[in-house]
């Protein structure tokens, strides 16, 4: 007899959604990409494809405020980039970064993190093929 009570991992079935990042602003499309793990506690959330990640927006001046900081650990290493640096050389970790500042801070968030897969540009690669949804009208994508 199983111990398990309530729902279990297989009762999640897990879809592929598409985004395209042309032309979109920064923090709303990173709201929206956190908004498919709806619970905190339960890892129920889907797989998100984000493309054309070097086409993303900020308003205002956050293109020169924004910085980017990460520390080795070690004495003097705090290390910062800027955003437009930052989009030059990774606009996917721009993305990343976004929807982890907006996940719950607890032990699921790097395993939610895992189901985000984002390209610089429209090339999705093998991906494409499980693709159940896109984000603009909600329905199937046609296939060719």
């Amino acid at each position: 007899m199983s111990q398990a009570i309530g729902n279990t991992a297989l009762a999640y079935a897990r879809v592929w959604h598409h985004v395209d990042a042309n032309e979109r602003i920064l923090g709303k499309l990173a709201e929206r990409i956190a908004l498919t793990d709806s619970r905190p506690t339960v890892d129920c959330g889907d797989y998100v494809i984000v493309t054309n990640a070097r086409q993303i927006k900020v308003t205002g001046k956050k293109a020169d405020q924004i910085v980017y900081r990460k520390h080795t650990m070690f004495p003097g290493g705090l290390k910062e980039i800027k955003y437009r640096d930052m989009m030059n050389n990774k606009p996917d970790e721009i993305i990343r970064q976004a929807v982890s500042g907006m996940l719950p801070k607890n032990k699921l968030r790097d395993r939610r993190l895992e189901r985000l897969r984002i390209f610089e540009d429209s090339n999705m690669g093998i991906f494409e093929k499980n693709i159940l949804r896109r984000w603009e009208d909600g329905t199937l994508p046609k296939r060719s």
